[in-house]
């Protein structure tokens, strides 16, 4: 037993605080660059050194876009959790979560506004909202979306980012895979152009109907495309999968996608791939029908 017992006291000031705020830097998870979160948003959440792509939100894709602001569809949707789904917890209170997080009422959001001065439709979704799974909601404000630019003849642009299906919701999310597919069939009948973006990730049922239905389809960079995963994937064949399988530069190799763009020059091209698509609609309008 010690005679003598030595307290040790904190160095006064030691422990207050960092007069720096939290949040005002952001570390690249690709190339460990820390980046000042200002300068991050100015390059549309860009690293600076080594490109790569962070994830934007519903709200900063529409913003990144359109030219000023936009005209919201169809806000009020929002899931009756149709089938009382309960699994690690129940699927309202999962509703619930992400509409606090988010702001959002589901994973979409449907706007209309101008890209590069011309009207056009965009529905981006939204990754943080349960994984930007497409569900009954999601499902019909994409369809509705598309409608309505068939009506009023204007491009549409979908930004998918998600998971896939909302399986939350059954057959009832894997509906809407028909229910999208089907109106893309009535809008391309009708000459109006669609131009398909996809972010990572983009999976599931997403990829396998409207996400690889456009007359354009672009990605950007490094960004996982697939229907199933990776691991299951190789678990099923029983094969090692080659380097870079399922991001947008493999896919584009193998004749699944039109371009992979960098997000800086995203909006440039989408004017310029709108500007192209109306030209050949106008040109469709006044060209007589093809004699059979």
């Amino acid at each position: 037993m010690a005679w003598f017992k030595k307290v040790r006291k904190p160095i006064e000031g030691g422990a207050d605080k960092s007069r720096v705020p939290e949040g005002l830097w952001v570390k690249c998870p690709s190339c460990a660059q820390i980046i000042y979160n200002k300068d991050l948003a100015a390059s549309l959440s860009v690293c600076t050194k080594c490109a790569h792509h962070f994830r934007l939100n519903a709200t900063e894709r529409l913003r990144s876009l359109f030219d000023d602001g936009w005209e919201e569809h169809d806000a009020g949707l929002m899931s009756t959790d149709p089938l009382h789904f309960t699994d690690t917890k129940p699927y309202r209170q999962r509703l619930e979560t992400s509409r606090q997080a988010t702001g959002l009422r589901d994973a979409l959001i449907s706007a209309t506004g101008q890209v590069g001065g011309i009207e056009c439709h965009i529905a981006a979704m939204e990754y943080g909202f349960i994984g930007g799974s497409m569900g009954v909601v999601v499902g019909e404000k994409i369809t509705r979306a598309i409608e309505r630019a068939t009506v009023r003849r204007t491009p549409v642009v979908i930004v998918s980012c998600s998971g896939g299906a909302r399986m939350m919701e059954g057959a009832l999310s894997l509906m809407q895979m028909a229910k999208i597919s089907a109106a893309l069939a009535r809008l391309d009948r009708a000459r109006v152009p669609y131009i398909s973006i996809l972010t990572d990730p983009t999976t599931g049922g997403v990829t396998a109907s409207f996400a690889m239905l456009g007359d354009v389809n672009i990605a950007e960079p490094r960004a996982l495309i697939g229907f199933a995963g990776p691991r299951v994937i190789e678990q099923t064949i029983r094969q090692k999968l080659p380097e870079g399988f399922q991001r947008s530069e493999f896919l584009l190799d193998h004749g699944m996608l039109d371009m992979v763009v960098d997000r800086r020059e995203l909006k440039d091209i989408v004017v310029r791939v709108l500007k192209f698509g109306i030209c050949g609609q106008r040109r469709a309008a006044v060209e007589p029908p093809a004699e059979s």
